[in-house]
């Protein structure tokens, strides 16, 4: 059985991976598809900071093998998503049982190991179990779409709101379709053209280049009246006046994403325009609603490029994703079961 085990940056181990029992509420899962992402690219080159040794992969898919006595709802043979964000079980949410409102809660690849191995042993609550519904490839994306989930949750746009997603590489193509799952209207900034052809074939009507002619743009496609929110992928490298600029006054720009590229951020206009600024970097609690948007075709991967490997370079392939991760949208994912 394999494990593969960050040591240092820029280095990684290929070990074996010991026997492990399970307990009444836990179960062992067969490690199936590990998706490679740029949270794991920026772990492996030490952008990231955890601590080491640990084991990558932060968004896998598998079959359990093994249920305890005390597992409910997880069957042997079920396919699952192995949850990538868990309560910490220590803040005074979490023990007083409001575990959704955890004050810490823990991701895997940095607060715990994770999932690029053949074998997780993990409470079952840790597992989410996926409708046959739901391909292989789109389960990959569960968290993507969940951290899409918890944006607009919290943005709470009405239908017919306008809201500028800065950047279209992977969760920019993400969070695009999941704005027009909820009829919102999506304006996408990217300034590279085989991200901005993409998101025209999935449906994203207005696609523009961050040059001189954006504002201009903008203001045509919203009548005026600018946007009403501003998502800013977090490993995106236009500048950060973009998504600001972007906004009509006293309205919210998001930083959403994983992880991040190093950027400085431009506070002239968040002043001027007097705009609110939070960060979301997980998507935690909604793992299920999720699925069910998966379930409803919320998001179509058919215009992704991809690439399934049995065979690979773990280092090489972080190496290559961390250069490209401020543009690609590909997506490369690892499958173990033979």
């Amino acid at each position: 059985m394999d494990n593969w085990v960050l040591v240092g940056p820029h280095k990684v181990e290929k070990r074996e991976q010991s026997e492990s029992e399970i307990t009444a509420t836990q179960v062992k899962v067969k490690v199936s598809h590990v998706l490679v992402s740029n949270f794991d690219a920026f772990c492996y080159t030490g952008d990231k900071k955890i601590p080491y040794p640990r084991t990558p992969g932060r968004f896998a898919i598998g079959i359990v093998t093994e249920t305890g006595s005390a597992c409910y709802g997880v069957k042997k043979g079920a396919r699952v998503c192995l949850n990538s964000v868990r309560p910490c079980g220590k803040c005074l949410s979490c023990k007083t049982g409001n575990k959704y409102e955890c004050e810490h809660v823990e991701v895997a690849g940095i607060d715990f190991d994770g999932f690029l191995r053949d074998f997780v042993v993990c409470e079952y609550t840790d597992v989410t179990v996926i409708p046959d519904s739901v391909n292989d490839l789109a389960a990959l994306c569960i968290e993507h779409v969940a951290l899409a989930e918890n944006i607009f949750d919290k943005l709470n746009l009405p239908a017919g709101a306008s809201v500028a997603i800065v950047g279209a590489g992977f969760l920019g193509s993400i969070l695009t379709q999941i704005a027009l799952y909820h009829k919102l209207v999506p304006i996408v900034i990217d300034n590279n053209p085989k991200n901005i052809e993409r998101l025209k074939r999935s449906g994203a009507f207005f696609t523009f280049e961050a040059d001189d002619s954006l504002m201009a743009n903008i203001d045509e496609a919203t009548s005026g009246s600018m946007c009403d929110a501003s998502i800013y992928t977090s490993c995106c490298k236009l500048t950060s006046t973009v998504p600001a600029n972007a906004l009509a006054n006293g309205k919210d720009l998001v930083l959403g994403g994983f992880c991040t590229v190093n950027f400085t951020m431009d506070t002239r206009p968040i002043f001027e325009k007097n705009l609110r600024i939070y960060a979301v970097s997980n998507g935690y609690g909604y793992n299920e609603t999720a699925i069910n948007m998966l379930v409803h075709g919320a998001i179509d991967l058919s215009n992704f490029e991809k690439e399934i490997l049995t065979e690979f370079d773990v280092g090489k392939l972080y190496e290559e994703r961390a250069e490209k991760a401020s543009y690609t949208a590909k997506m490369t994912v690892l499958k173990l079961i033979m």
